[in-house]
């Protein structure tokens, strides 16, 4: 039992209790904002056939989803910013209040498709963090028998990329034999696990969405910013 509860170190000025009242705000109007990536350029891409399920979904569920295509999208640090698929991207990243990641395993890993576009995408950008505090959910198809590896690299990623990764996912096996003459995905239990993924991607969208910049509000960045206004403060005052 801890007999001396004083926090010396704390700046009382900056710091916040969390209550209840606090985390629940006046809830958005708009439709949740759903950004979906894939990860191969096949014409007949099973990472994007999921996407594209995944989307219609969404739809159903009330959401407004968007599919980003990454065709023409360069290798990063051979354009810059201004490149048109880049700019594309970085504008439906900072739109997007939840995202959904699939990507086919290859080599054991997420592909360079996939990885290269997060790669395009820095934490910050002008002052706006287009990732942080979202909603995500990741998913992978399969060639051969099922493997989370790409799953498990992508909850590393999108934890780097500061959001918020629902506990539900999907690994597809043999992803080939989903689908149909017209690429639809054939009822199974995948499909269904697919189902509730984007069930549960709502529930967590709606439920952090409104309250994602109380969510990400940091003591350390309060320190840091009112030490920044002390210090201006003073030089004004030389």
């Amino acid at each position: 039992m801890l007999n001396d509860l004083s926090l010396p170190n704390i700046d009382e000025t900056q710091l916040d209790v969390p209550t209840l009242e606090k985390c629940q705000q006046a809830p958005a109007i708009h439709k949740p904002r759903i950004l979906l990536l894939y990860g191969s350029l096949r014409e007949r891409s099973f990472s994007r056939l999921v996407i594209e399920e995944c989307a219609r979904l969404l739809n159903r569920f009330g959401a407004e989803a968007k599919v980003f295509n990454p065709h023409g999208l360069p290798q990063t640090d051979t354009a810059d910013e201004h490149h048109p698929k880049v700019k594309e991207l970085r504008e439906l990243m900072m739109w997007s209040e939840g995202q959904v990641w699939c990507s086919p395993e290859r080599h054991g890993s997420m592909t360079s498709i996939f990885k290269s576009q997060i790669d395009w995408v820095p934490l910050n950008i002008g002052g706006v963090r287009p990732t942080q505090g979202k909603t995500l959910a990741v998913m992978q198809v399969c060639g051969g028998s099922q493997s989370f590896n790409s799953v498990n690299q992508m909850r590393v990623l999108g934890r780097w990329m500061r959001m918020v990764t629902i506990p539900n996912q999907s690994s597809i096996p043999k992803a080939f034999l989903e689908f149909d003459e017209n690429d639809r995905m054939k009822p199974s239990p995948y499909y269904n696990r697919i189902v509730d993924v984007m069930e549960e991607l709502m529930k967590f969208t709606i439920l952090l969405r409104d309250n994602k910049h109380y969510f990400v509000d940091r003591y350390s960045e309060r320190v840091e910013s009112a030490e920044q206004v002390s210090q201006r403060v003073n030089q004004r005052s030389l």
